[in-house]
């Protein structure tokens, strides 16, 4: 999506509740399982190396834009895997988002979003806006850096198995790494890019078919174009063998070079194919497509 190919994402049932409250303390706190975080409401928000920096971001925009004076304190609990490709940050950017714009107005999820991508990029400074995107509005969205998304029907009922490495990894370096790979191999980039172009194409027709074997193909397909640009890893390659042993495809999810892979699955193949990776000592669990997205939930005054 960093170079202008579109991409198709999901919404998983794991969520992020953010709980914000309005204080006489002239101070903005942040509490998570990452860490707390305190600082004077006057004092001008500069990024740091934190990964509390989009809270920050959030809240010191808010408070200016309000002109409020007094402090908030926000509470973050989130079911998501932090750092491994689940997109956990860009769901705790939106709840953030929704939870402090509504102590203060109330926001519409376009407004959300956008609070939320500008969030983000105080840590992932190119990011597509993607995640955020369909964290927003839930369901299976097809995104465009440049054109925006659309939301996606799918007549198709199944279930994702995903399964950590539990190898960290940095979404800034992998992205490096893909453009130093694409410089060098501007040809077999530019090929790879009109290819995965295709196999989108061929995804979203599927979607409403009843054929997960032929989506499962495609989720392998898009895995081998990700190999050639050189971000998978032995480890990685272990676990994708393992996982299409019985899946009907499967795949790596994130930046690469470690976090999880996604595998396709239905109540024919889900219990096997969970067990042969949790044979393998794999952290893995199961999930389905949630299409609420955001719930904003305000408290009362």
């Amino acid at each position: 999506m960093v170079y202008g190919i579109k991409a198709i994402l999901g919404a998983i049932d794991k969520r992020v509740t953010v709980t914000s409250t309005t204080t006489q303390e002239k101070s903005i706190v942040v509490k998570s399982k990452l860490g707390n975080v305190t600082i004077p409401t006057s004092k001008p928000y500069t990024r740091t190396n934190s990964p509390l920096n989009p809270f920050i971001y959030i809240t010191k925009k808010i408070v200016h834009d309000f002109d409020y004076e007094y402090g908030i304190e926000i509470v973050i609990d989130s079911d998501i895997p932090h750092g491994v490709g689940l997109g956990s940050s860009s769901a705790c950017c939106v709840a953030a988002a929704a939870s402090i714009m509504e102590l203060f107005k109330k926001c519409t999820k376009e407004e959300i979003r956008k609070l939320a991508i500008d969030a983000e990029r105080t840590i992932f400074q190119n990011t597509s806006g993607a995640d955020c995107t369909v964290c927003t509005y839930g369901g299976i969205i097809e995104y465009d850096k440049k054109s925006g998304f659309k939301q996606l029907n799918s007549n198709l009922d199944f279930d994702l198995v995903i399964a950590n490495s539990m190898t960290t990894h940095s979404t800034n370096t992998v992205v490096s790494k893909v453009n130093e790979f694409r410089e060098e191999n501007e040809q077999v980039f530019s090929s790879l890019c009109n290819e995965e172009s295709k196999l989108i194409e061929k995804v979203t027709l599927v979607l409403n078919s009843n054929n997960l074997t032929e989506l499962g193909q495609y989720m392998s397909q898009n895995q081998n174009y990700l190999e050639k640009i050189g971000i998978s890893n032995e480890k990685l390659r272990s676990m994708l063998r393992t996982a299409k042993l019985t899946s009907f495809g499967a795949k790596i999810t994130g930046a690469g070079e470690g976090g999880c892979i996604i595998a396709l699955a239905d109540n024919s193949n889900l219990d096997q194919t969970v067990k042969n990776l949790r044979e393998k000592n794999y952290e893995c669990f199961s999930v389905k497509i949630d299409s609420k997205g955001i719930i904003q939930q305000p408290i009362e005054k």
